[in-house]
């Protein structure tokens, strides 16, 4: 039996030698384990804010399992600052959960998969998920409350060279006054221990008492080292703040890319999707579109519809089809990168799902196009086989 609009031919399963690479994964090891910083306090805070701002996890009050919210872990007049963040005993348990105390009663976070047992993530799962899913390759992703410890992400890489690659990240927050730490930690990161790219969250900076800025001249020596890498450099734009703020950040992507037009950039995760939901839709402003520096051959955007809105929509996410294919008109389906944000997209939905939504229900997609954007970009860009391991 056939229904009208889903596929009844699935790329990748029947021509298994078409690469599905999943751009946006994660692996970290227990938060006792994690490294990379100063101090561990330093980890702690990160891992407390992430905890009070993601907003795709349930949060409930332990003793009756009431509905609750993360408001007990910050000050909503310090939304994204340390300075913001309360005291209340927070910390991790089992199960994926993150815990806290407030006025004697504990709250929890489902901030991971309930089979989650320490708080981590292993190349070993997610291999195990891939598998399953029928996915040939992933890119691990880098954010201080996951470690930043190169490290940890190399050897993931060296267990399975074949199927996992990994992306540096420095501390944003290094640049001016640690700039040659910065450059040193990224060369060893490509050069020594084989990472494939760069991950860039400009959003960490105000935490430091830092300007939010990444492309006046304090910068150009760091960006003038990772140019001569030759490496991609992955983008995460637009966490916090409005839209016309995450326009200015695409402008500011714009007028970096005019100084480096031979870096392949990818904006991950792609635009901030939760901001420009409204109703049954999302409505993505004509005015986003013309900011997003798509003149640049070598712009890139990622598509994770899923892990943003799987909580507000269920699989598999009609909502999502035609802001999809409006940007395959705009930018062309060889600048769209599939990506999951495996494990946390687990909470509410199957990695295949993960895939299938896509790859199962989106007519409007020719066969190259979905060779493209579910792999056939992402084995390009990453040069599959330069790197790995």
């Amino acid at each position: 039996m056939r229904f009208p609009g889903i596929r009844s031919s699935v790329p990748g399963e029947l021509s298994r030698h078409l690469m599905i690479y999943d751009g946006h994964a994660y692996c970290f090891p227990a938060p006792d384990e994690i490294g990379g910083f100063d101090d561990r306090a330093e980890f702690h805070r990160h891992l407390q804010l992430f905890m009070a701002q993601a907003r795709q996890q349930p949060v409930w009050r332990r003793g009756d399992r009431a509905l609750a919210d993360a408001s007990g872990l910050y000050d909503p007049d310090w939304p994204w600052r340390f300075e913001g963040l309360r005291e209340a005993d927070f910390r991790t348990g089992k199960h994926g959960l993150a815990e806290w105390t407030l006025d004697g009663e504990d709250y929890v976070k489902q901030a991971l998969p309930p089979w989650t047992e320490d708080f981590s993530f292993s190349s070993e799962y997610l291999v195990a998920e891939m598998d399953y899913a029928g996915v040939d390759r992933a890119l691990l992703h880098r954010t201080p409350y996951m470690g930043l410890d190169d490290d940890y992400i190399a050897e993931c890489c060296r267990r399975h060279p074949e199927r996992i690659q990994g992306l540096a990240q420095i501390p944003e927050w290094w640049i001016p006054d640690r700039t040659g730490e910065a450059i040193a930690k990224l060369e060893r990161a490509i050069g020594v221990h084989g990472l494939s790219g760069l991950q860039f969250a400009p959003f960490h900076r105000p935490l430091y008492d830092l300007s939010a800025e990444w492309t006046g001249p304090d910068f150009d020596p760091f960006w003038t080292a990772v140019a001569r890498l030759e490496i991609p450099v992955f983008f995460t734009l637009g966490a916090v703040g409005s839209p016309s703020a995450y326009m200015e950040e695409l402008r500011s992507l714009r007028a970096w890319m005019d100084r480096f037009p031979d870096v392949d950039v990818i904006v991950t995760h792609g635009f901030p999707w939760r901001m420009f939901a409204e109703g049954d839709r999302i409505n993505v402003p004509d005015e986003v579109y013309a900011a997003a520096p798509s003149d640049h051959p070598r712009f890139h955007i990622q598509i994770l519809f899923a892990v943003f809105l799987q909580s507000r929509w269920d699989y598999p996410m009609p909502q999502m089809r035609p802001v999809l294919e409006e940007m395959v008109e705009r930018f062309g389906a060889d600048r769209i990168l599939w990506g999951t944000d495996i494990p946390i997209v687990l909470l509410h939905w199957t990695y295949r799902q993960s895939l299938d939504y896509v790859r199962r229900y989106c007519p409007f997609l020719d066969e190259c196009e979905m060779e493209a954007i579910l792999g056939g970009n992402m084995e390009r860009i990453m040069e599959v086989g330069r790197f790995a391991g």
